[in-house]
């Protein structure tokens, strides 16, 4: 006898999958709790470096606004927190600042600034058949500054820039209103301001594009401060009488250069700290103590390197005062003239331009008197030649003397 047994397999396979699917459920549905929960752990995270990069950033520009304000140890204060805070924030920082005609790097293009100014000439109304630099936002019973013709306002602009080339302060001035940034922009005080910065060999622009890019891309000394270069190096004392030990001293003494755009120069050599020295050197006609005074020039070779030659000396009256002092003590003594020769190369550092000066020549120049023989003694340039960089000190153009 045989007993056949019919088995439903569609049937038990749906049973199958149903169980298989609510065995599965509970594993599934933690795992998706799982990736939900690293996913808002990553975004939690991402948000808080975010936030960590934001403050450093804060306080890393808080830094830079302090150091070009001249508070060094606030600086330095606020860089210390932004690198503990991130160690590499100095290089996710994207640096946006206003034209620096002395310190930084000019990327504005010309045909922008020729569609700027053409705007804001349009943009000038018309009265009187007069153009008007600016009008008063309100009125006023007092004489506003648009009422002056604008000989007037370029004279005052000129008072501005002063004989010592303050760049800087005509353009923060360009900066109040439409009408100043195009007197700012006045190609004669552009003009007038290369040929008193490099005289007589910067009549032609080419290869520039006007008289302000030649100001700010053409090689050039800076006139709003003093280039100083620190020298330190140990030397070896004298030895104790018992003979137990000997002493060394450690040297550390500076350099100090301030050039005039008048072809004057400045040169002191001191172990003062540039605290008490710097403000000292703000007139040419300091009373500082063994300061030389002389003449400098540029000079463009074929390498494309810029070179400044300056030749400075003792002052006549101090020269004076020492040889008769000296002969009355040695009347046979000879009268001589020092003069001492310096090479100098200029170059650009870091976010400055024309800020570093280089060590190439250095010599001393002894002429006699009685017969006229000059005798020159080169030195040899080392590691006591250190190089010198520029610092900016903002009350060297604080008062205008002479309009430019």
């Amino acid at each position: 006898l045989t007993c056949r047994i019919s088995i439903n397999y569609p049937f038990w396979l749906n049973v199958f999958r149903a169980q298989w699917m609510s065995e599965l459920k509970p594993n599934s549905a933690s795992n998706g709790g799982n990736r939900g929960l690293s996913s808002r752990a990553a975004d939690l995270k991402r948000k808080q470096e975010l936030a960590r990069e934001e403050k450093a950033r804060e306080l890393f520009l808080k830094a830079v606004e302090e150091e070009e304000n001249g508070a060094v140890y606030e600086a330095i204060k606020y860089y210390r927190r932004a690198m503990q805070i991130v160690p590499d924030i100095e290089f996710k920082i994207n640096y946006s600042r206003s034209p620096d005609p002395d310190g930084g790097n000019e990327n504005d293009m010309d045909g922008e600034i020729e569609d700027l100014l053409a705007y804001f000439h349009q943009q000038l109304t018309l009265q009187d058949n007069s153009l008007k630099i600016c009008v008063p936002e309100v009125d006023m019973a007092q004489m506003h500054i648009s009422a002056l013709p604008p000989e007037v306002l370029m004279y005052i602009f000129r008072w501005v820039v002063s004989r010592d080339l303050d760049l800087r302060a005509l353009e923060q001035l360009s900066l109040v209103c439409r009408g100043f940034y195009i007197c700012a922009r006045d190609p004669e005080i552009w003009r007038s301001a290369c040929l008193r910065a490099w005289g007589r060999s910067c009549t032609k622009l080419v290869p520039y594009n006007s008289w302000r890019e030649m100001f700010l891309e053409r090689p050039r000394v800076r006139f709003d401060g003093v280039y100083i270069s620190k020298t330190a190096y140990i030397r070896q004392g004298e030895e104790s009488l018992d003979g137990f030990y000997r002493a060394w001293h450690q040297v550390e003494y500076y350099r100090y250069l301030r050039f005039f755009p008048d072809g004057q120069v400045m040169m002191l050599t001191t172990p003062e700290d540039p605290l008490v020295t710097v403000p000292r050197l703000r007139s040419r006609n300091t009373r500082v103590e063994s300061i030389m005074c002389g003449h400098y020039r540029l000079s463009q070779d074929t390498d494309n390197q810029t070179k400044v030659f300056v030749v400075v000396s003792k002052r006549k009256e101090e020269v004076r005062e020492r040889i008769s002092r000296f002969c009355r003590r040695n009347p046979a003594a000879p009268e001589t003239e020092h003069s001492f020769h310096v090479g100098l190369q200029l170059s650009s550092g870091g976010r400055q331009s024309f800020n570093k000066l280089n060590w190439i020549h250095h010599s001393c120049h002894i002429t006699y008197r009685s017969t006229g023989e000059t005798v020159v003694t080169a030195f040899d340039l080392d590691q006591m030649y250190a190089s010198f960089y520029f610092a900016r000190v903002k009350s060297y153009t604080a008062f205008s003397e002479r309009p430019l």
